[in-house]
């Protein structure tokens, strides 16, 4: 069951999703305002997101113009169906001012108040808290609720199951729940009650899975996001005030997101595309001239935005890891092509030397260990090898000799990228590399290598010691997980493997 709900999540990106599940919260909103269930009109809330949806676009396209920055449409209809959600539907013509403005200042502070064109704050917990200092109206976040709390979390779950991000909602909730208890026994009250009224008639789940995990403005490594979500679920819990002033949920988002800047890194850089390899039947090495240097572990990734005509549902953005090392002085992308690709890829495909992308975003813990005697085993699939040609060509450059060894699984011999840079780092690093192919037929006479899947039997004979090994593995999503489930039958616990994995892959 779970394997096939992957398999579908993996067909569409985050923000698709995410917009699927706004639509999906709105369509049975509207279903229980027909019932009787809800209080609400449902012709005014169906005016409300028709509403919200024009100003939001008209807004975002100004602005984009006037900085001259590709849009995200599907980002546009996210934001408005999020206020859909939010603000209360409406009631007279007078709310038409609280609608629009709140639309205005959501687009707004993604451009203005923003640095290197990155945004600091959550745009909607920005407009849902400055509405309340300039128009004195605050939002009613009415999607939290007894009868929409089963749809909230029917999708929600998925949105944090395809986005990655347990981790992160797992410590907001734990933390906003116990400081509740802990402050309502404190307090001598109702503390079942207290807890009941959480659950039921607040907004926290729809909160923790979709405003709380808004990637732009989440921290990019795990520790730094689990403290993120500590400290928003701390301030997101109802008794939290200072003095008369009440923490509103907007306003705890807004805290964790200063504190989300100050640990992320602040890297936002236009490059320019100085050529285009073809290393693989389809798969393109693509090589940007650096504009500064900046600092990156071997291993991580980037969000790039390649602004086109007429995006598809996929949007204008992509995560790629690096396949550069920080040493290097240029960054390249290994990038695998399909038959049908999206329309990002059909237009990073057609770049030429001078064009340019984005790149932003600097995350992930995919990165090797501390301590250069641990040994390592990594394992990688197809494309799923840039990460490695990162690591490993940082430590060719820096003259580092690790225990590592290399598994590297293709269909042919044609599928092997980075070839020489593996080749170099058996030679003068000592690093071994285990080359297997899947297809047999052809082989040339001087094929050396493995011919097959790798197993745990392959991996047993090659490294004897692997239960003293950090594994880490790239590749698809289903072999990431087909590899997974291997080695935890190897009694290999979980803190031994890595995953490369980062919300948006698909």
């Amino acid at each position: 069951m779970l394997k096939t709900i992957d398999n579908l999540l993996n067909r569409i990106t985050m923000y698709r999703l995410v917009l699927y599940y706004l639509i999906f919260l709105l369509g049975a909103a509207a279903g229980l305002s027909l019932l009787g269930i809800l209080k609400y009109d449902v012709f005014a809330l169906l005016f409300s997101i028709g509403f919200l949806i024009a100003v939001c676009w008209c807004v975002n396209w100004i602005f984009a113009r006037t900085f001259r920055v590709a849009a995200n449409v599907e980002s546009v209809y996210i934001s408005a169906l999020i206020l859909a959600l939010i603000i209360t539907p409406l009631q007279s013509f007078n709310d038409l001012w609280f609608l629009g403005w709140s639309a205005v200042l959501a687009m707004a502070s993604k451009y203005i108040v923003a640095i290197d064109r990155k945004h600091i704050f959550n745009p909607i917990a920005f407009a849902a808290a400055l509405t309340y200092f300039t128009l004195n109206r605050s939002a009613s976040w009415w999607v939290g609720n007894a009868p929409m709390l089963p749809f909230v979390l029917m999708g929600g779950i998925l949105v944090v199951r395809k986005i990655g991000r347990s981790d992160l909602v797992l410590g907001f909730l734990i933390t906003t729940v116990a400081a509740t208890l802990g402050l309502s026994i404190y307090a001598g009250g109702d503390w079942i009650g207290a807890l009941q009224k959480f659950f039921l008639y607040s907004p926290l789940f729809f909160f923790a899975f979709l405003i709380l995990t808004e990637p732009l403005t989440t921290p990019p490594t795990r520790k730094s996001r689990i403290g993120y979500g500590l400290l928003v679920g701390f301030f997101f819990t109802p008794q939290i005030h200072f003095g008369t002033f009440y923490i509103t949920p907007e306003l705890a988002i807004l805290i964790g997101n200063i504190f989300s800047y100050i640990v992320s890194p602040k890297t936002r850089m236009v490059l320019r595309l100085k050529e285009k390899i073809k290393i693989g039947p389809d798969v393109y090495d693509f090589v940007f001239a650096r504009v500064r240097h900046f600092a990156f572990s071997p291993g991580q990734y980037m969000e790039w935005t390649l602004g086109h005509d007429h995006p598809d549902g996929r949007g204008n953005r992509r995560y790629f890891t690096l396949a550069s090392a920080p040493t290097e002085k240029t960054m390249r992308l290994g990038v695998k092509f399909y038959q049908k690709s999206s329309t990002f890829k059909k237009a990073m495909l057609r770049m030429n030397t001078g064009d340019e992308i984005v790149a932003a975003q600097l995350a992930g813990d995919f990165v090797l260990p501390e301590d250069p005697k641990q040994r390592c085993v990594l394992i990688a699939g197809g494309v799923g090898i840039t990460p490695f040609r990162s690591m490993i060509k940082y430590l060719l450059d820096t003259h580092q000799s690790r225990p590592i060894t290399l598994f590297y699984t293709n269909k042919t011999i044609a599928d092997i990228a980075y070839k020489d840079i593996f080749d170099r780092a058996q030679h003068e690093l000592g690093i071994q590399i285990i080359y297997t192919v899947t297809d047999s037929t052809n082989l040339p006479s001087y094929w050396k290598g493995t011919i097959g899947r790798i197993t745990p039997e392959l991996i047993k004979n090659k490294v004897p010691d692997y239960q003293d090994c950090i594994f880490y593995i790239s590749g698809p999503k289903g072999m990431v997980d087909s590899f997974k489930e291997s080695l935890n039958q190897m009694n290999l616990p979980s803190s031994q493997i890595k995953t490369d994995y980062f919300s948006g892959l698909a």
